[in-house]
């Protein structure tokens, strides 16, 4: 072979050897579930990047920064990209897995509100482990966050360790459902009725809406989910509000609403949440 030839194939050689790595990780069903959840259902980005009146701040993604005010506090939403010095790159898998599921750092504190722990804990095992897999592979984006402060005690824990956890089937569609909008996305925790010191009523209030949002969009309210006010819509009427934040009267569901986020989500998904909407007790 001429040496120009041979210099041209070791080239090829090489650059399809570096190349091959790439390739795996992006066809990695672990990274690719992750993806879908992070950047689908559970809507990640909606808290932990930075939010302008129109939606997330580009190239911020994942980096924290959103501040959420509310009557007991004051919360900065944290960096959860793979920056070593603002952000999780230091974090073994296993902490980030407490973190989200148990709302504790490495050091052993608590995180502190809103991050729906009530919610994480129940988030299955592998799911969760995929997101931990997906979030290795982000860009990593240097952004201090200031810290939160609370007028309420943060407990040292937010229960007991949470060790394993199972999904439900996804053949049946109700529990598979609440799975998508409770553990994974959280809906129940921006759609339930606020008790008396402003918290979300799951227990009671499950689905009825009124919670307030201020953020740079203004001031939102959550509405009612329950069949008392989608119980008119036709499930193409319900789908299209949760992926492209349209009613049927056309009028516009704002932030922070994370339909650009839920617009990635399967037909069978999607699907799963209508049938657990219709399901839900009307308040």
């Amino acid at each position: 072979m001429p040496p120009v030839l041979f210099a041209l194939a070791a080239a090829a050689l090489a650059l399809s050897l570096l190349a091959a790595p790439c390739a795996q990780a992006q066809s990695d069903p672990l990274v690719e579930r992750g993806r879908y959840l992070v950047n689908g259902i559970a809507g990640c980005g909606n808290c932990h990047t930075m939010q302008g009146p129109n939606g997330p701040v580009q190239g911020m993604e994942l980096a924290g920064g959103l501040e959420m005010k509310e009557r007991l506090f004051t919360a900065w939403s944290s960096n959860v990209t793979p920056d070593v010095e603002t952000g999780i790159g230091r974090w073994s898998d296993t902490e980030i897995i407490d973190g989200i599921r148990e709302g504790r750092r490495p050091d052993g504190s608590a995180i502190g509100l809103p991050m729906p722990f009530r919610m994480y804990r129940m988030i299955a095992d592998s799911d969760v482990r995929a997101m931990v897999a997906y979030l290795r592979t982000v860009p990593a984006i240097r952004n201090e966050v200031p810290q939160s402060s609370y007028l309420i005690p943060i407990p040292p824990r937010w229960g007991p360790a949470m060790r394993t956890a199972t999904p439900p089937d996804p053949s049946d569609r109700v529990a598979y459902g609440g799975y998508l909008a409770g553990p994974l996305g959280h809906c129940v925790e921006c759609h339930s009725g606020p008790n008396l010191f402003g918290i979300p009523d799951i227990e009671n209030r499950l689905g009825a809406g009124g919670l307030e949002f201020p953020g740079p969009w203004g001031t939102a309210v959550a509405p009612n989910i329950t069949p008392t006010n989608l119980g008119g819509w036709s499930d193409r009427q319900i789908i299209t509000a949760i992926t492209q934040g349209v009613r049927p009267d056309g009028r516009r569901l704002g932030p922070p609403m994370g339909y650009r986020y839920y617009a990635t989500m399967t037909k069978d998904d999607l699907e799963a949440i209508v049938a657990w909407l219709r399901a839900l007790p009307p308040k």
